[in-house]
């Protein structure tokens, strides 16, 4: 819905665009259901080498060419450390099913296996876009076309951490000293660095790319105990993903809509968006206040299940994170409300009033966003209900 108009109103390959795409949507399908290292490895190529074609589609700007090529090189380098690390772990296992190498590794401690733990998760973290493997997000965000960066900021986020999640509860579920200072840090450091970084933006799509590092720290976080609360912190991942799923893309909607009148995406571009779209500003609204946690919109209960995973765990960790991942909450606030200060109390620039013509595939996209985002916060067994389902598929 949100490719339909950009794509086809472009100088676009439009056929060729709708192959990727599927073929990018294929791989995180196969991923979900690997359960195997080579499976895994073959999955998240599959769902990759689209996404960069993708990242770099308006091929006359050079702004595109130069996000597709930051993508793709830090990718291949991403994916050479996880199979080194997957190489690590097939020599000390002599296997590559995750459920006969948790076998083999039992409590393994030694550098060789610790050393392949640690580069196949890091391999993931870029996937994720968390610090430090986070440089090529927000050059590549910008870049990229909106559509583009909407389906990178959601879904190949979600499925860098199924696949997170699969290695960790199933092939390294006894390896939580390894993983779980790895996790800590990473959770602390992305959700930090996203969200001071954020504070010092102009530009819309490269603030939701630093909220979405800020964003994987959150998610990340219940990792960070995962062997002491293992159901609680997959219930927790998912729900976060779920509802970032929807407000996130509601976002990119509203971004979409904005940049069809001004040609934009400077925050100083949606000032007075309320006095001649004023559907758009209430709609932007619902999507950064549940970005920002606020009650009743749905990110509160994302949240919330993170802070309950983490305190669930009654560790020092899962405390200190969850210190830190409430004043993040509060620092993302700041600049969330920044923007919607600029759409509601803002002149127009010039006095620029026209309405703004929205094509029906992004008003659909709107009105699903925002119903999935208003009823997830009002009625939490929706995401619930999905959190459940996952922990049945993961065999717990």
């Amino acid at each position: 819905l949100l490719s339909q108009n950009y794509i086809s109103e472009g100088d676009y390959w439009e056929n060729e665009y709708y192959s990727m795409l599927v073929s990018s949507i294929l791989g995180m399908i196969v991923m979900a259901s690997a359960r195997d290292l080579i499976t895994i490895f073959v999955a998240l190529e599959l769902l990759s080498i689209p996404a960069y074609l993708m990242a770099t589609w308006r091929k006359r700007d050079l702004k595109s060419n130069e996000a597709g090529i930051k993508y793709y090189l830090m990718g291949v380098f991403a994916s050479a450390v996880m199979l080194y690390g997957m190489s690590l772990l097939y020599g000390i296992s002599g296997a590559t099913k995750l459920a006969d190498i948790n076998a083999a590794l039992g409590d393994d401690s030694s550098r060789v296996a610790s050393l392949g733990v640690v580069f196949v998760l890091v391999g993931f973290a870029f996937k994720v876009s968390a610090v430090p493997f986070h440089t090529w997000a927000p050059d590549t965000y910008e870049g990229a076309p909106t559509p583009v960066t909407a389906f990178l900021a959601v879904a190949s986020k979600a499925a860098g951490f199924v696949a997170l999640a699969q290695l960790i509860l199933v092939a390294f579920p006894d390896q939580g000293d390894i993983y779980e200072p790895l996790m800590w840090v990473l959770a602390a450091a992305s959700m930090t660095v996203g969200n001071l970084i954020a504070l010092r933006q102009t530009n819309m799509v490269r603030l939701m790319a630093y909220s979405g590092i800020a964003s994987a720290g959150y998610i990340m976080a219940p990792l960070a105990v995962a062997s002491s609360v293992p159901d609680e912190a997959l219930r927790a991942m998912v729900t976060y993903l779920v509802i970032y799923a929807a407000m996130n893309l509601g976002v990119f909607a509203v971004i979409l809509a904005v940049a069809r009148k001004t040609r934009s995406a400077e925050i100083s571009s949606y000032a007075g968006l309320f006095q001649y779209a004023p559907g758009l500003a209430v709609a932007m609204m619902v999507f950064l206040m549940a970005l920002a946690g606020i009650p009743p919109f749905g990110g509160w209960w994302a949240k919330f299940a993170v802070f309950k995973a983490l305190l669930d765990a009654d560790t020092f960790g899962g405390y200190s994170l969850a210190v830190i991942a409430a004043v993040n909450s509060v620092i993302a606030l700041f600049y969330y409300l920044s923007v919607l200060r600029t759409m509601w109390a803002d002149d127009a620039p010039d006095g620029d009033v026209a309405p703004i013509r929205i094509p029906a595939a992004l008003v659909a996209a709107l009105a699903i966003t925002v119903f999935a985002t208003m009823a997830f916060g009002v009625y939490p067994p929706f995401v619930n209900d999905v959190a459940d389902v996952s922990l049945i598929g993961a065999g717990r």
